[in-house]
């Protein structure tokens, strides 16, 4: 793909930078990214994406937005409230990246259906609030070698990391992370526990310049490195984990290999 002259201005600021160019913006431009969950880490992610460059961004959420939303979702308005937020998500990211084709899955994932999604496109992300649902999207998108930047954030802090296990040892999995204790019993919900919303922005801008970084081939990924992101700190911890020796057939299952 080719950069038309209103792409040269538009992207000028990252042709200009050596870690992108004009190839790389290309790359963006052609790159299919889909963000499963348009919440507070969703709404800044899809944001930078589309702002970014990214040709093709699949929406997926089947909730409506609400006014609580607001303190970090800050892909809405209070024009939004109670409309579903793929829709409104879409219209204001045409505003904001015309040349940006989005598409909008107003559903609410189960195996098949996220099988048969991640499989069109490039690079899955993950910014859901629940455990059940990062395992669902984390073993589809391994079935389908489709590598995962999978974030949390809860309160004041946060967590990132990437997945891409069906590339074979030593990466490791969710399941080499986490184990079968993740649970959300464990962990109170957003109303319960509350989330500060520039944490959530802080998190998602992250996950955006992991998917970026990892369409442009940028050095090292995260596979296999957990970020430990302290908003008030601030502050980003690396922590480093491997494959459980017990987790190898779990992750060849979930691979196909």
């Amino acid at each position: 793909m080719s950069l038309d002259d209103d792409a040269l201005r538009r992207y000028a600021r990252h042709i200009v930078l050596p870690e992108v160019g004009g190839r790389g913006q290309e790359r963006l431009l052609a790159a299919a990214v889909l963000v499963v969950g348009m919440g507070g880490l969703g709404a800044p992610l899809a944001l930078y994406l589309a702002a970014a460059g990214i040709g093709r961004l699949g929406l997926v959420d089947d909730d409506v937005v609400a006014s609580s939303n607001l303190h970090r979702q800050v892909l809405y308005t209070e024009a939004d409230i109670d409309r579903p937020k793929v829709e409104a998500a879409a219209a204001r990211l045409a505003a904001i990246a015309p040349a940006c084709r989005v598409e909008q899955h107003g559903i609410r994932l189960d195996g098949e259906a996220a099988g048969e999604l991640v499989a069109g496109y490039d690079v899955i992300v993950d910014g859901t609030d629940n455990a059940p649902t990062r395992r669902l999207v984390h073993d589809a998108a391994m079935r389908a070698r489709r590598p995962l930047v999978s974030a949390s954030v809860q309160g004041v802090d946060g967590q990132l990391t990437l997945y891409r296990a069906f590339a074979g040892p030593p990466h490791p999995c969710l399941h080499c992370l986490f184990g079968e204790t993740e649970d959300d019993a464990m962990l109170p919900s957003c109303a319960q526990g509350g989330v500060l919303g520039p944490a959530a922005g802080l998190v998602g801008c992250l996950q955006a310049v992991a998917v970026v970084k990892l369409l442009l081939d940028l050095g090292p990924d995260l596979s296999g490195t957990l970020l430990l992101v302290e908003a008030l700190g601030p502050a980003i911890e690396r922590l480093s984990f491997a494959r459980r020796p017990e987790c190898a057939e779990r992750c060849a299952h979930h691979a196909g290999w």
